[in-house]
């Protein structure tokens, strides 16, 4: 029999958890899709210049996303130990999107090399105050193998929602400001602050709706210090594997949706800023379009990759679509300048596989925590979120280094203010194409790689569940 706290999830409380994605999703989707360019032809900065600006905020999440999974573990308030920094830091949050997209005045390339870097790290320490605790509800609310999948379902509904929204609307946003005479920093800055604005809502919504579970006299009593959980964490070879696979899945997605814009920009419209096509009955931009058929496709699909997890494994259903994916990928080496029909039937094909990123590394990761509770007798939900967020932020700052380290390297030139028409050298177009096809199909096979190996099946965690209730019986009794 089934306790309380093991039933089925309503369905409200899916939805309403599965809302925080939405917060999370519009906030990275911009930074993954979009901040690079802005730092190269808004900001003005040199692109490898750029690139560790990005690469030093990252030393910062070093430090503080663990920290911030161990001070939730240990949190004690009367509404639980995740729900009181979404209340807390819900509205920092959407004030640290603006500053992300604040592009400062300064023509010295030092002082908006720290202006950028400092803004980066401000608006991602609030962004982690609200993200790891959210992501360590997961495993607390929902300790099924299958009934993860589920609510991983819906957060990734609203991940990738949110991923359409912003990647559609933000283009259009900004170059419909650019036509009407602005410039592009009101137009992004315009973005910032209605995406900003619509990610408070869904940390309050959870803070109000979802419940954690009450813990036991015994874990109240628990102390574990900061080295030994990550001593632990790193003992955990699951963990291991499905930290791998995230990693990889998500250098690749960062990388692939950060060169996108210059693949679309420089390459198939051939350095026409302004691009635009004729869309559901006017004119979109490229961009829009292109993002808008990946993401849609990707959302339609994701009750198929749910249904395949059920029905084979997590890891049998995301090494098909990896596969997929990479073919995909490979074949944009194919695309010549002008081809938008064809650039658009590639974005429904990789649509197809950008579900199962976004879904299955994260319904995987959970299962590795009943792992560590089997050897330890301890729940340390807080410190393997926070170093999975931060190997998610870690993801995004290697592929933001690495475009723009590249792009440095083989003569990338940064526009000049007000102009509509700009040409890249052959050397730089070489370089996003790459990066765009061979280099993400190479990421992939990693990743599948990894997935293959991984060692937690659905027999398996189903196994140390039955051993971790015997134990919870026998301490009871």
């Amino acid at each position: 029999m089934t306790t309380a706290q093991e039933r089925p999830l309503s369905r409200l409380v899916k939805l309403v958890y599965g809302s925080g994605e939405w917060s999370y999703a519009s906030f990275g989707t911009l930074r993954q899709i979009f901040y690079a360019i802005f730092l190269t032809d808004v900001v003005g900065l040199d692109a490898r210049l750029a690139s560790f600006a990005a690469l030093l905020g990252i030393i910062w999440d070093a430090v503080n996303d663990p920290l911030v999974g161990v001070l939730s573990d240990k949190v004690r308030s009367r509404w639980g130990r995740r729900r009181p920094f979404l209340l807390w830091f819900a509205i920092p949050f959407g004030l640290g999107f603006l500053a992300l997209w604040w592009a400062p005045p300064w023509k010295s390339q030092a002082a908006l090399f720290i202006t950028v870097m400092l803004a980066y790290m401000l608006s991602d320490t609030f962004q982690t105050l609200v993200s790891v605790p959210y992501a360590a509800l997961t495993p607390e609310i929902a300790p099924d193998y299958d009934e993860r999948t589920s609510v991983t379902g819906y957060r990734m509904f609203f991940n990738l929602l949110a991923s359409l929204v912003t990647a559609v609307v933000g283009p259009m946003v900004v170059k419909s400001t650019l036509a009407a005479g602005g410039t592009l920093q009101q137009g992004y800055i315009t973005v910032a602050a209605m995406f900003g604005g619509l990610a408070v809502i869904p940390w309050l919504l959870i803070f109000a709706v979802v419940r954690e579970k009450p813990r036991t006299a015994a874990q109240l009593a628990e102390t574990i210090s900061f080295r030994e959980s990550v001593r632990s964490a790193w003992a955990n070879i699951p963990f291991r594997f499905a930290t791998g696979i995230y990693m990889l899945n998500w250098i690749t997605f960062d990388l692939v949706a950060l060169m996108l814009p210059f693949f679309l920009t420089y390459w198939v419209s051939q350095g026409n800023l302004v691009a635009s096509l004729d869309f559901l009955g006017g004119p979109m931009a490229v961009e829009s379009v292109v993002l808008g058929l990946l993401l849609i496709t990707a959302v339609v699909s994701l009750p198929f990759w749910t249904w395949l997890a059920r029905k084979l494994s997590k890891r049998t259903a995301y090494i098909i679509a990896m596969i997929f994916w990479a073919v995909v990928q490979m074949i944009t080496l194919l695309v010549r300048p002008f081809q938008t029909t064809f650039v658009l039937a590639l974005a429904v094909m990789a649509g197809i596989s950008v579900g199962t990123a976004h879904v299955l590394p994260d319904a995987i990761f959970p299962d590795v925590l009943e792992w560590d509770e089997l050897r330890t007798g301890k729940r340390r939900e807080g410190i393997y979120y926070g170093i999975k967020n931060f190997v998610r932020k870690l993801a995004g700052a290697a592929a933001i280094f690495l475009a723009l380290q590249v792009l440095g390297w083989f003569g990338y030139r940064n526009p000049p203010e007000g102009v509509t028409q700009f040409a890249q050298p052959a050397s730089a177009l070489g370089a996003i194409r790459f990066m765009l096809g061979p280099m993400g199909a190479i990421l992939l096979a990693c990743a599948i790689v990894m997935a293959w190996f991984y060692p937690l099946t659905r027999e398996r965690h189903a196994r140390i569940r039955r051993l971790l209730a015997k134990r919870k019986a026998r301490m009871g009794a």
